[in-house]
């Protein structure tokens, strides 16, 4: 078994498609459009691994939740760029280019090497080496 793909309820998909793309190497399918429900979705491939839908419709509501905070459910998921010195760039890369960092680059307690960063609508990344 494995994970196929996340899932994640935006309100601006061009620009969330957009940030994927640019930062992370992600390449999207052709959009999906479901007149009935107003509903279009993008399907993110990467490199390896799962993929990542981004989906919109206008009758979802925005998060109640303070964003910046840790909430139970899904919290964050990760992408691994390879080595400690991409995540520094990317990082700060990211942070120039106006981006929350969530979490300074750092090496965890389980030896991890990563940093943390919101998307352009505020949910967590886990940028690992």
């Amino acid at each position: 078994m494995r994970i196929d793909h996340l899932a994640i309820w935006v309100q601006d998909l061009e620009a969330m498609r957009q940030f994927y793309e640019r930062y992370f190497g992600a390449k999207a399918g052709e959009k999906y459009r479901n007149e009935s429900k107003q509903f279009e979705s993008y399907f993110l491939s990467f490199d390896t691994g799962c993929r990542l839908e981004l989906m919109v419709r206008p009758d979802i509501p925005a998060a109640v939740n303070d964003l910046l905070q840790e909430y139970r459910g899904l919290t964050h998921f990760a992408i691994s760029l390879g080595s400690a010195a991409q995540v520094d760039v990317l990082t700060e890369q990211l942070r120039a280019d106006g981006y929350a960092i969530a979490g300074e680059p750092r090496t965890t307690g389980d030896g991890y090497y990563e940093s943390v960063v919101m998307d352009p609508e505020n949910n967590r990344i886990e940028i690992t080496g």
